[in-house]
């Protein structure tokens, strides 16, 4: 008898653990799926509430637009605040480099009115730089010019006179000479270039015969933060000449020059005051030159995109710009950032235009081919 009770009341409570457990299985089923219902709707008040990709990333938008107007307007900045114009133009190009970041972050913040923002950026980076992205050279050329600015603290002046020689340049020009190099250039350069001449710390060696040269006064004077040379480098502040190159299709005049130096400093902030005197006065000089062939070569201590060389590049042709293949930055040699060292052209053709290896100077040569 007990043993049959026992037996029921077992039967018993499995069946009331059965029902139980079928309750609550059905409790948390209507859970679930309230809970799945409660979710689908937050879910589509959050959608409901995000702004839609027109109307995200409205900083970058701003910021694209910006960038834009800068690149654009870049002529309007004032240079009499810190020289704030001079120094946007003086690395103008690498502006550029903001559109594919801006393009990244708007692609992560899947913003439509960013992307379209970026449109202006891009077509005025286009616009002002297009023409350097590819190969205009030529083969050929009646004549090569070479300007190298050797570095006054060149620890090797006859490696880089033998380093220029190999290039067979017709015309080498040399900015930065000092009174202790100069008779090792000349020394390392006299058999091939058997014509040179030198005004201060900037020459002229030629293969062919040169006359009628003379200094050009540029108007040097002491920056606001003095000489920045080594304290055993004296420079001269003779710093432009102007020579005249017989050629086989007649006389050609050449200058050589090194305009004054830029510095940055929390007073002054981008100073350009000796160097933007040194252009003008250069620009006047050439104005001045009777002769219809010109050619200008040296370390100007700025891009022709500066507003600083206006009247010299509404004169002359950067042969760069006309005959480069890509930008051409010269300064600093490890990395260059900026086409600093120029040859510009008048009445000649420029064929071709290119960077020379790096020799012990801060500075890269360049180098140009040039026909009649």
């Amino acid at each position: 008898m007990a043993q049959v009770d026992t037996a029921e009341t077992g039967q018993d409570g499995a069946r009331r653990r059965d029902v139980g457990s079928g309750t609550r299985r059905a409790r948390i089923r209507r859970g679930a799926g309230s809970g799945a219902w409660r979710e689908g709707i937050r879910r589509v008040v959050r959608i409901g509430s995000r702004p839609g990709p027109w109307k995200r990333g409205l900083v970058l938008v701003a910021l694209a637009l910006l960038l834009g107007l800068l690149m654009l307007l870049h002529a309007k900045i004032p240079n009499r605040i810190g020289g704030l114009g001079s120094l946007v133009e003086t690395f103008l190009p690498w502006f550029g480099l903001f559109i594919p970041v801006l393009l990244a972050g708007a692609l992560w913040r899947r913003s439509a009115s960013a992307v379209a923002a970026l449109l202006l950026p891009a077509v005025v980076w286009l616009h002002l730089f297009d023409g350097l992205l590819g190969d205009k050279s030529h083969p050929g050329g009646d004549l090569t010019v070479v300007s190298h600015n050797v570095g006054a603290a060149n620890p090797d002046p006859a490696g880089t006179a033998r380093d220029l020689a190999a290039s067979g340049a017709d015309l080498l020009a040399l900015e930065e000479l000092t009174e202790q190099a100069r008779g090792t250039y000349e020394q390392e350069l006299a058999k091939a270039y058997p014509y040179h001449t030198a005004r201060g710390t900037v020459g002229l060696w030629s293969k062919l015969p040169l006359s009628d040269t003379r200094p050009v006064d540029i108007k040097m004077d002491v920056g606001p933060l003095g000489d920045t040379k080594p304290v055993d480098v004296k420079m001269a502040y003779d710093r432009a000449l102007r020579t005249t190159v017989a050629t086989n299709q007649g006389p050609l005049a050449v200058y050589v020059a090194h305009l004054g130096s830029v510095r940055v400093n929390p007073r002054a902030g981008f100073w350009t005051d000796s160097r933007d005197r040194n252009a003008q006065a250069l620009a006047e000089a050439v104005a001045a030159e009777q002769n219809e062939r010109v050619v200008l070569l040296g370390d100007l201590n700025g891009t022709m995109d500066d507003r600083a060389f206006a009247d010299l590049t509404s004169q002359l042709r950067s042969v760069q710009d006309a005959s480069g293949d890509g930008f051409g930055f010269s300064w600093p040699a490890k990395f260059p950032v900026a086409r600093i060292d120029q040859i510009l052209v008048r009445g000649v053709e420029p064929e071709s235009s290119w960077v020379l290896p790096a020799t012990d100077s801060d500075h890269l040569p360049v180098a140009a081919g040039i026909s009649w």
